[in-house]
């Protein structure tokens, strides 16, 4: 199966945080995401880059915290983020990286 640019485009990158691992443990991973990026986009990608079975994608849009930047105030970007919950027997190791 050849991966085409569009799987590399929808995923940014994992999200490695104390909660992402405790997710971890129901067997689902987290990534962060294009914004435009759909479900069945996501899907396609995570099963095309890793040969997972992917079971779900759940997708959340964190919005951006105001912040001060240099001692002005400032907005960081919204992220969105997917939880992909791989079906029983498959894994994903995202700290070892691609």
């Amino acid at each position: 199966m050849s991966v085409t640019p569009k799987h590399y485009d929808a995923i940014r990158r994992p999200i490695i945080t104390e909660k992402a691992t405790m997710a971890s443990e129901a067997n689902a991973v987290v990534f962060e995401v294009q914004k435009a990026a759909t479900k069945p986009e996501i899907k396609a990608a995570v099963e095309a880059l890793f040969g997972v079975k992917v079971k779900a994608v759940n997708t959340l849009i964190t919005k951006g915290k105001v912040k001060r930047f240099r001692g002005r105030p400032g907005k960081r970007n919204d992220v969105k983020k997917a939880y992909v919950t791989l079906q029983d027997g498959y894994a994903i190791d995202v700290t070892t990286g691609l």
